[in-house]
C-alpha cells in the first residue's frame, strides 16, 4: 500500500514541468502541503514582477500535493485531474524572492477535493495570490 504523500514526492521530483519550474516540496502532511517556486529571473514579465502562469501553476501543484495527500492505492494511482481552477492576485508577486504556496484541503467529497491555497513571499509573507481548485481522484 502507497500513501499519496509518498507519490508527491516522486512526482514533482520526475515531473519536467515542475522540474522547469523548480517547484519544490518544502512539507505534506494529511490534506495540507507547502510548495516553494524558487525566484528565477527568467520568469520576470514586466519590470521584476513574476507574472501570473507560474504563480497559477504553483497553486495548481501545491493544490494537487494537498489533494493526494490522504490517498491509499496498492499498485497504480487512480486517474486524477484538476476541474476547476481559480485564482486571484490581490498584490504583485515581487522579484528576488521565492514563493510560497500553502494548500490545504477544505472538503473532501466522494471523487472530488476542493482546496484553499495562499501564496507569499518567502521573505515578507505578503499574500500575492489566492486559488481555489477543484481536483478530481479517481
Amino acid at each position: 500500500m502507497m500513501r499519496g504523500a509518498e507519490l508527491i514526492s516522486g512526482f514533482l521530483e520526475g515531473s519536467s514541468f515542475a522540474r522547469r519550474l523548480g517547484i519544490e516540496l518544502r512539507s505534506i502532511e494529511d490534506d495540507h502541503a507547502v510548495l516553494v517556486l524558487p525566484y528565477a529571473d527568467e520568469e520576470l514579465t514586466i519590470g521584476d514582477v513574476v507574472p501570473g502562469g507560474p504563480v497559477s501553476a504553483l497553486i495548481d501543484t501545491a493544490a494537487m500535493a494537498a489533494a493526494w495527500s490522504t490517498i491509499e492505492f496498492d499498485r497504480n494511482p487512480p486517474p486524477c485531474m484538476t476541474v476547476g481552477l481559480s485564482v486571484d492576485f490581490p498584490a504583485p508577486a515581487w522579484a528576488a524572492q521565492a514563493l510560497v504556496a500553502d494548500a490545504h484541503v477544505l472538503r473532501r467529497g466522494s471523487t472530488l477535493c476542493f482546496c484553499e491555497v495562499k501564496v507569499s513571499g518567502d521573505s515578507d509573507d505578503s499574500l500575492v495570490a489566492t486559488g481555489l481548485v477543484t481536483y478530481k481522484l479517481g
